[in-house]
């Protein structure tokens, strides 16, 4: 599972299908709403951008992770918001336009931040003096090719055709869930003879950082007076990630099987947290109505 065909090009493309779902989510409104007001846009960037790494640089150095595994946790706690947010934010009645912009934002950003904490990460846990590296410029050339291009076809599509658009959105959602399992079954598969260990070593690491993200994500929207849908939204956020780029980072630049088993992990984990998620911010939440325009708009979203 470490390097093939099916990994190296097959992983990309199918990353980019799923990205082209994302800009068919998109639409020049979600970003007018939000930016009118853009203290959740703001602190939801930082704290995806900057605290969550750092968050994961703490518990590696805390829970003394194998130096894949450490490298792992970095590369996914780098790793944007899963688009998956979106329909998790709408389930859990949170701001969904902030949830769409908050994905999109931060996959821009990772673009350049990325490669810059996996590298930290390398350094760190292999020396200087490792062969292991992510080049940067490959690495930005990458992503904003599998990023920024099928972001923007899929918001054309949705401008000339959003009938057409729609149609694909659900589609795009069930390619994308599948992509996301056939990879984690792979991995296991791949690893069946010692996954067991593994999952013993990064399993409490990933779990922990899907709940502290989560927490992050309701105090600092508490700390800064945004409202609950806001502090619903940014939490989601953070505690749903890409994980589909955590692997293609992992699996075809770094081409590391050990590395990929932090964001298979945490994968899989993210989903019953994220159902918790949903049940407790609907109770806590009750009083604050969503916006019912944004509720019909986004019954349809795609997972990463």
């Amino acid at each position: 599972m470490e390097s093939s065909p099916l990994i190296s090009i097959g992983l990309p493309i199918s990353l980019f299908i799923i990205m082209i779902g994302i800009g068919m989510t998109l639409t020049a409104r979600d970003f007018h709403q939000v930016t009118v007001k853009p203290a959740g846009l703001i602190l939801g960037t930082v704290t995806q951008i900057l605290l969550m790494p750092a968050a994961a640089f703490a518990l590696a150095w805390a829970l003394r992770l194998p130096p894949a595994m450490a490298v792992g946790l970095v590369v996914i706690a780098a790793c944007p918001g899963g688009t998956t947010s979106n329909l998790f934010t709408l389930l859990a009645r949170g701001n969904v336009a902030l949830s769409i912009v908050l994905t999109i934002s931060a996959s821009l950003i990772t673009i350049m931040t990325l490669p810059i904490f996996a590298n930290y990460a390398l350094e760190l846990n292999y020396g200087t003096q490792q062969a292991i590296e992510l080049p940067l410029g490959k690495t930005v050339l990458m992503l904003s090719l599998i990023v920024l291009l099928p972001v923007a076809i899929g918001m054309l599509v949705k401008r000339s055709s959003p009938a057409l658009a729609a149609r694909a959105e659900g589609l795009v959602s069930v390619f994308g869930g599948l992509v996301l399992a056939a990879l984690v079954i792979g991995i296991v598969y791949g690893m069946r003879d010692r996954f067991l260990d593994l999952m013993i070593q990064a399993g409490p690491a990933t779990i922990a950082l899907n709940l502290l993200g989560i927490a992050l994500g309701f105090f600092s929207a508490r700390m800064i007076g945004l409202g609950k849908r806001e502090g619903i939204a940014i939490a989601t956020e953070l505690g749903i990630k890409n994980g589909t780029l955590g692997l293609m980072v992992t699996l075809t630049l770094l081409q590391s099987g050990d590395m990929s088993i932090p964001s298979a992990i945490y994968g899989v984990i993210m989903f019953p947290i994220g159902f918790l998620l949903v049940a407790f911010a609907r109770r806590w939440a009750e009083g604050e109505k969503p916006e019912p325009e944004l509720v019909a708009e986004r019954t349809n979203t795609v997972p990463e």
